[in-house]
């Protein structure tokens, strides 16, 4: 299986080709300028190109997207459950954080424009709560759907936890096929 990484270039078809999945882990820089700078749409502007760039290429065989995502983000093809407060506060997070509407932008073209009959692209977006550092994978719950509130109750997850989560999606087929066309939670374990 070929792993590909990707910088900001025009030829992205060429750099996908072949690729048998696309890991995206984009984020905005937390300071001034990585939230309320540009570009803006960082997060949906890269997995629409990416997506772009695989149906481009014509691939054979369907190609895997994992989008790292934030537990912040509701999946809107699912009843989640939602505090009113947890609700306001979101609102006001759009408002005043750019980036959360990145995030829920990108998942939202995954599940409305490629949806889960593309012909080219599976994908599932991984929403990880409150991120931690962490020097070795540990024992981690997935869910597919919040059990605390990302506002009020937020649950801790390390980096390494994810890209573990997110790698055995790509590798594990049985995973894949248990959490594909999904927006799956995952927690640390001593979290929960």
């Amino acid at each position: 299986m070929q792993m590909c990484w990707i910088s900001a270039t025009p030829r992205w078809p060429q750099h996908v080709d072949g690729c048998a999945a696309v890991a995206s882990c984009l984020g905005h820089n937390i300071s001034l300028r990585g939230i309320y700078g540009h570009p803006r749409r960082l997060v949906t502007d890269a997995a629409r190109r990416l997506c772009q760039a695989i149906e481009a290429n014509r691939p054979e065989e369907l190609v895997k997207f994992v989008l790292m995502n934030t537990a912040g983000n509701s999946n809107r093809d699912i009843p989640e459950k939602i505090s009113f407060g947890q609700k306001c506060v979101v609102g006001l997070i759009r408002l005043l954080l750019p980036p959360h509407v990145d995030n829920e932008k990108a998942a939202d073209y995954l599940r409305t424009e490629v949806g889960k009959t593309d012909r080219a692209i599976e994908w599932a977006v991984v929403r990880p709560d409150t991120l931690i550092d962490e020097s070795k994978v540990t024992e981690y719950d997935v869910y597919s759907s919040p059990i605390r509130s990302a506002i009020f109750n937020a649950g801790l997850t390390s980096r390494i936890n994810v890209a573990h989560f997110m790698a055995d999606l790509i590798t594990n087929d049985d995973i894949w096929n248990k959490w594909k066309g999904q927006m799956p939670v995952i927690y640390n374990k001593a979290s929960l």
